[in-house]
């Protein structure tokens, strides 16, 4: 099962946009998923990579709509021409600080259930976990989850109801068969409509797949490594994600140190019968 330890190590700046989230999505977690059907370590671990890339490991709640004219015509090719021709199109002008606003208003209007002539574009970017876009998208997953998220579209990156958006938006685009079927090509065309990023959320389906399928990692392995200190009393505690960064090597050293072992944080032959004699007799 996922958990707070987990998320602190493979998004260690998850916090960063909003206050808490890594706590609001562990507390949730033995609820959430198998609320929506997520009941085992590969479909969860397929959830999580879709969701460390849609929103940045927690540092992209929300939808950066800060453009200039100039980025928008790279953005948007065929709809505006030059700086100049989207100034005109939006109704703007050089400087003016509500640009951004009616840009997106613009290009997003009349499109996924926003309404033309309103602020429904810029309203319902994307948010949270999943990158939840547009009114229709905002309607479909409040009418799954029970949450206000056309009064409040905060709702779905905010710490204590991210989690059940995110994984409702999930089931909703029709991901979970190819998750249990560990199809990471289905699923990131069902959530995202194209294969935008796939070779990352490989990626991450990789560190999440180590992290949560911790409990019997393959004899000698970097993750079986951080198992036994863990069992042997690393403190912190390791999360067994398969990397062997600093805190790992610092365990190590501490091992070996109490072990009769040279404590120079290094995987060797010494050590691991060190760490198998240890777990036998503990």
């Amino acid at each position: 099962m996922l958990t707070e330890n987990m998320l602190q190590a493979l998004w260690p700046h998850g916090d960063s946009k909003v206050a808490g989230l890594i706590a609001g999505i562990a507390a949730a977690a033995p609820t959430i998923f198998p609320k929506y059907g997520l009941n085992s370590d590969l479909v969860i671990a397929h959830a999580m990579a879709q969701f460390s890339h849609e929103c940045g490991a927690g540092t992209e709640m929300t939808e950066n709509i800060r453009y200039t004219a100039e980025r928008a015509c790279v953005v948007w090719p065929s709809r505006f021409s030059s700086p100049a021709d989207c100034y005109r199109k939006v109704g703007s002008f050089a400087g003016d600080p509500n640009f951004p606003v009616k840009l997106i208003d613009n290009v997003y209007g009349n499109r996924m259930g926003n309404r033309p002539g309103t602020h429904d574009g810029s309203t319902f970017i994307g948010r949270g976990l999943s990158q939840v876009t547009g009114r229709d998208g905002y309607t479909k997953l409040g009418a799954r989850t029970g949450l206000d998220l056309i009064g409040n579209p905060d709702l779905a990156s905010a710490a204590g109801t991210a989690l059940e958006c995110g994984v409702a938006d999930f089931v909703l685009c029709g991901c979970l068969p190819f998750a249990e079927r560990d199809d990471i090509g289905g699923v990131t065309l069902h959530l995202n409509g194209g294969h935008i990023g796939l070779a990352e959320r490989t990626a991450w389906l990789g560190r999440w797949k180590t992290a949560l399928g911790s409990e019997n990692p393959p004899a000698h392995s970097t993750a079986w490594l951080q198992v036994s200190l863990n069992k042997l009393g690393a403190d912190p505690e390791l999360v067994p994600d398969g990397s062997f960064g600093p805190m790992t090597a610092a365990a190590m050293r501490h091992f070996q140190a109490n072990h009769g072992v040279n404590a120079d944080g290094k995987v060797s032959p010494e050590s691991i019968a060190a760490i198998e004699t240890a777990l036998k007799a503990a």
